[in-house]
């Protein structure tokens, strides 16, 4: 058996898609008094702009992470943490990604708010104990295609050609 490229096994998701998914999010979230929204950048832009609209928070930050570099995850940076004043140890606040894969991204975060609720649109099996709520869990060894990833180009058809 021949191991599989990252884009071999690939979820595609469209900005409609993640919109749906976000707002998913949303309504799972809904029902708590939340005192902000930090997202983890870059991924938990989107989501997090679409949950903290969906639930009506106004104070959103973001703290950076880098932890990937050419579809490889390396070794964990934070390159922009929240501000210290509204994190406190999280207690109320919604942290808010893209996507868990390994976990470390999050666990870095958790060591740092250990109070805070963290939520995801996607779930890999490694990294879903890091998260209280997700929207869908795909496996390990798919790798996710971000509509802020992509662009449209024309494909070959499937039998044949033009």
């Amino acid at each position: 058996m021949t191991e599989r490229l990252p884009h071999e096994k690939g979820f595609h998701v469209s900005w409609d898609q993640m919109h749906r998914d976000a707002r998913a999010l949303a309504w799972r979230l809904d029902g708590r008094d939340w005192r902000a929204v930090v997202a983890i950048t870059r991924g938990g832009l989107v989501p997090a702009m679409i949950v903290a609209r969906e639930l009506d928070i106004r104070t959103i930050d973001t703290i950076s992470v880098k932890s990937y570099h050419k579809q490889e995850q390396g070794g964990l940076v934070v390159l922009k943490s929240p501000d210290p004043e509204l994190m406190q140890d999280g207690e109320g606040i919604l942290v808010i990604d893209d996507l868990v894969d390994s976990g470390r991204t999050l666990e870095l975060v958790r060591e740092k708010y250990p109070k805070a609720h963290f939520g995801t649109v996607y779930a890999k099996p490694k990294g879903k104990p890091m998260v209280q709520d997700y929207v869908t869990e795909v496996s390990q060894d798919t790798w996710i295609f971000f509509p802020w990833d992509m662009a449209l180009q024309y494909v070959q058809p499937i039998r044949g050609e033009d």
